[in-house]
């Protein structure tokens, strides 16, 4: 039986967002670069096994799934691929473990998408010695956000899982991610 020949891709973008994933995927085609979507792990990897994939942007949360597992097995099977991470929910750890399975970057949405070819222009050999630290009003943001993704948007969901009054979760979410306190 004849081996299918692969297509050679110069981006892969797998988002669980469609809007979000079409739009990049667009984006990056107008600059010049042949790129696939893919809204999930297994259509991910699918892609990746039936391409050659220069560069991979990978969601941290693709659905009910984690992204990483993509990363995973781009290492394990030793897939020559640079990879940068989004998320919306960002942390340290997260991003030390995905710098350590290979990620060239990770990126906190929102993000553009110069930044995102600007980090696969930058790439760095190394974990980042000096990871900036966000602060606390950074981290409770990210941790309001993420629970109220878990909720489905529902306020009074969110803030019963939060431990606070409804009212409080409000005020909360008009603000930046800078400005709680």
């Amino acid at each position: 039986m004849k081996q299918k020949e692969k297509k050679e891709l110069d981006f892969l973008v797998v988002d669980d967002d469609h809007l979000f994933c079409s739009r990049l995927v667009r984006a990056l085609h107008e600059r010049g670069f042949e790129t696939a979507g893919a809204e999930s792990v297994a259509e991910a990897l699918e892609t990746l096994d039936e391409n050659e994939i220069s560069r991979l942007v990978l969601d941290l949360r693709i659905g009910g799934e984690n992204g990483m597992k993509v990363l995973e097995e781009i290492a394990k099977h030793e897939i020559p691929t640079d990879v940068v991470i989004l998320s919306g929910y960002g942390s340290i750890a997260t991003a030390t473990s995905a710098m350590k399975l290979g990620a060239l970057d990770f990126l906190t949405k929102p993000v553009t998408v110069d930044q995102i070819i600007s980090a696969f222009q930058e790439k760095k050999p190394e974990i980042i010695e000096e990871m900036r630290v966000p602060s606390l009003s950074q981290v409770e943001w990210e941790h309001i956000q993420r629970v109220m993704n878990d909720c489905e948007g529902n306020v009074s969901k969110a803030a019963k899982a939060l431990g606070m009054h409804r009212r409080s979760l409000q005020r909360k979410l008009q603000k930046s991610p800078g400005e709680l306190q």
